[in-house]
């Protein structure tokens, strides 16, 4: 069933509290949690609870808790207090682009400069 918690999903876990995370908001359809491999001084990934492989399965399938994840990820900018300066919101979906947890998910980075064209 589309947005089910998989057992085999590292990101539904946590959303179960079977594996730990450092978790920084949560809401009714988010949680939001720091990175483990941080690739900038602000690294916090925004999932939500329910499971989708990717941001468009997600978006298709529950546009309002697509909405709930990018104010959630603008939200994590002002509470880390990277708003003003500056901050990337990452989707990444499939392999090729970098996705290696397959349940959708924000990347905020911030704190450092970040140039364009990333990658």
């Amino acid at each position: 069933m589309a947005g089910a918690p998989q057992a085999d999903c590292l990101f539904c876990k946590i959303v179960k509290k079977e594996v730990p995370a450092t978790v920084v908001r949560e809401t009714a359809t988010t949680l939001a949690f720091r990175d483990i491999n941080p690739q900038a001084p602000t690294h916090i990934l925004v999932i939500p609870k329910s499971h989708h492989p990717d941001a468009a399965a997600l978006a298709a399938a529950e546009p309002e808790t697509a909405a709930d994840l990018l104010r959630e990820a603008g939200q994590v900018a002002v509470d880390e207090k990277i708003s003003d300066t500056g901050y990337r919101i990452v989707l990444n979906t499939g392999s090729g682009a970098g996705q290696t947890v397959f349940h959708a998910h924000a990347h905020v980075l911030g704190g450092r400069g970040l140039n364009w064209p990333p990658g």
